[in-house]
Formats: C-alpha cells, structure tokens, sequence
C-alpha cells in the first residue's frame, strides 16, 4: 500500500492547484500531494510535497477524512489531505513534473471533468468534505517515532 499526502489549500475562495506534468496524467490538475517516504512523518511529507510541487511554505491546520483508493494500475492508495494555510508564497516549478501553479475558484474545480481533474471522485470529496467542515486536528497524528 502507498501513503500519499498532500494539502488542500484554500484563500479567498481559490484553491491552490498544480497541473500535472508526468505521463500518466499529463495536463490534469491536482492538489499538490505526493508519497510518503520511508521513514517520514505523514504531516512532514505534506508539507515537503507542497513545497516541491509549489515553491510555496505552509503550515498544517487540519486533516480532512482519509480514504482509500483502489487503484486498478497499481497498488491501492491511502489518501491523507490536510488543510494549509501559505507561510511563505514563492511560486516556483519543476516543469518536468509540473505545467503550472495556480489558484483557482473552488467552483471552478468542482465543475471540472474527470479528465480535467486527477483523482476526479476523491478530488471532489475532499472539496465536500472541507465546506462541509469535516476537518480534524492535527493532534490525530503521534509524531513520535518507536523503535523496535
């Protein structure tokens, strides 16, 4: 299974999105969000992935619902987005693995396609989720490393 983190970044009714630059959803736009490394923290590889993807600094607020994804190409996903608010905004890419950077009107986001949007459904939900103020406390997470 692979963990996969990222944020949901909200201003001003505008969503914080990157487009896609790699092969198997090229053009499509997302929430900057990547895989968790061995042995990272969930929240850290959070706030690395947005600032890889983005050039921007955040800070964790919240963590909305997790899901599960089966993914029918590869291994099933846990799905961990949190809720951020921009530290530091230097927008900066790597256009090898991103087209673009941009903040986009939450309404915007929810009428885009499925081919539009990566990960369409858990995209859509996290967006529900979040005016629906489904959001949870960061203490959720033990940041405590154990060592067996």
């Amino acid at each position: 299974m692979v963990v996969i983190a990222g944020c949901l970044i909200v201003r001003d009714n505008k969503i914080l999105m990157i487009k896609e630059a790699k092969k198997k959803c090229y053009g499509q736009w997302n929430f900057p969000a990547g895989h968790v490394d061995e042995p990272e923290f969930i929240t850290d590889a959070a706030i690395r992935e947005v600032y890889e993807e983005t050039g921007c600094k955040v800070k964790l607020k919240g963590v909305l619902p997790i899901c599960m994804v089966e993914a029918k190409d590869a291994e099933s996903r846990l799905m961990v987005r949190f809720t951020a608010e921009i530290v530091e905004e230097n927008i900066k890419i790597n256009p090898n693995e991103i087209l673009d950077v941009q903040w986009l009107d939450i309404e915007q986001v929810k009428n885009m396609t499925e081919q539009e949007l990566r990960g369409y459904d858990t995209s859509i939900q996290f967006i529900k989720d979040f005016e629906d103020k489904k959001i949870y406390p960061l203490e959720i997470f033990n940041n405590t490393k154990y060592i067996r």
